[in-house]
């Protein structure tokens, strides 16, 4: 891998527990100035990467043109221009889970797909729009946009319809960023995670809120996920991925 020859800006849409959190703090450890959006960045574990890792905290709505707008330029401002950027938004809304597609609604079908798509979209603009300012640094890169996607953008599941074409329409995305900005100096990768994503909890287990506790790696790691991050934005341009799926060795696929 190669190593950064300026101080890299790191900005995560969509802060959470999970994968969000783990970036932040091996991000912020890689010496990166790291910033994290949500649309309510007042959530404890987002405060607790502020005091404890010195994480700036940025309010966004991530399926709004004007407020991605401003969250890049409230970065750019206090942070430096991006260059390493994570839109890692599943998108769901919580009535859309588990509906046959006689069943679900399609205000929770837009929904999904405003959230999840839209989304990545927007980011994956701006993103666009401020790495192609930057210098280029000794690996001939202007910068990094990853997207965490989901096993259904590979394949649709029965009772997921809208996830699935979310998830394809970001699988779409991301390639066709790929295929103009790489050439730009820009390096685009999809992620799809086969796999519920299991947190370290409280009491050091770790754990998903759907899919319970995690026995004997049934669950992908999301610190081990955020190493896969850094790698991607270490790699050389010679030898750019554009797609890693990842999933625990005892998934079934």
């Amino acid at each position: 891998m190669t190593q950064p020859d300026i101080q890299d800006v790191a900005l995560i849409v969509g802060g959470g527990p999970g994968i969000s959190a783990s970036c932040a703090r091996l991000f912020s450890k890689d010496g990166m100035r790291v910033a994290v959006a949500a649309r309510t960045p007042g959530k404890p574990v987002l405060q607790a990467l502020e005091e404890k890792h010195g994480v700036r905290r940025y309010p966004c709505d991530a399926a709004d043109p004007v407020s991605v707008a401003q969250l890049f330029q409230a970065v750019g401002r206090d942070l430096g221009a991006p260059t390493l950027v994570v839109h890692n938004i599943d998108g769901r809304v919580p009535s859309i889970f588990r509906k046959a597609i006689t069943e679900a609604q399609p205000e929770d079908a837009f929904a999904t797909l405003r959230n999840a798509a839209f989304s990545a979209f927007l980011v994956g603009q701006q993103a666009a729009l401020v790495m192609r300012k930057n210098e280029p640094n000794t690996n001939g890169a202007r910068g990094t946009i990853i997207f965490t996607n989901a096993s259904a953008a590979l394949k649709g599941y029965p009772s997921s319809g809208a996830f699935a074409m979310a998830c394809h329409a970001k699988s779409g995305l991301a390639q066709s960023m790929a295929r103009e900005l790489m050439p730009q100096g820009i390096h685009v990768a999809n992620v799809p995670i086969d796999a519920a994503i299991g947190f370290t909890q409280d009491d050091g287990s770790r754990a998903h809120r759907r899919a319970g506790a995690t026995v004997d790696d049934n669950m992908a790691d999301p610190e081990h996920i955020a190493e896969t991050y850094l790698q991607l934005h270490r790699q050389h341009r010679s030898t750019w991925a554009y797609e890693i799926v990842l999933r625990p060795w005892l998934e079934k696929w």
